[in-house]
């Protein structure tokens, strides 16, 4: 009888904790891959061979558009109805962009962006995604940028500069 006690309070307790467990596993959701058909609806180019810096929006049905570089998926992203007919920036469900040190997929909300360094992505200067704040300033110092900014401080203007 000790024992049936036992055994149930253990799954009692294992239960409570997955049941915990459960919405912090929700919150992480893997972000999609580039087929090799996957062209960029900015440039053209085929976003698959830019591993590195590709980004993604993956819109509320589930389908995604992705992008060779951050800089062109902010051009999509802050001016849709130009790329595609219909799409609005309230269809976006996630938007995820590769984290320059790590080259993890990371979503583009939390990251932060060094404009105007001397790295350069496929099409040139490249707004450069890392994952946390100190990882961007020390980025900006080592690679000689100009600014770091969060992905709500990003201006189609900040992105001219890039040009």
């Amino acid at each position: 009888m000790q024992r049936r006690v036992l055994l149930w309070g253990t799954l009692a307790i294992m239960t409570a904790a997955l049941g915990q467990a459960t919405p912090a596993l929700a919150e992480v959701s893997q972000a999609p891959r580039p087929g090799p058909e996957d062209r960029c609806p900015v440039c053209g180019m085929f976003a698959h061979k830019f591993e590195a810096w590709v980004a993604s929006i993956v819109f509320a049905d589930g389908s995604a558009v992705f992008f060779d570089g951050p800089k062109d998926m902010f051009r999509y992203y802050l001016r849709p109805e130009e790329y595609q007919r219909g799409e609005k920036a309230k269809d976006f469900a996630e938007i995820y962009v590769t984290d320059y040190y790590t080259t993890e997929s990371i979503p583009a909300r939390r990251a932060f962006f060094v404009v105007g360094s001397d790295v350069m992505g496929p099409m040139g200067k490249e707004l450069v995604p890392v994952g946390s704040a100190e990882a961007a300033e020390t980025f900006r110092r080592d690679h000689k940028g100009e600014r770091v900014l969060a992905f709500d401080e990003i201006e189609l203007s900040d992105i001219s500069t890039l040009e």
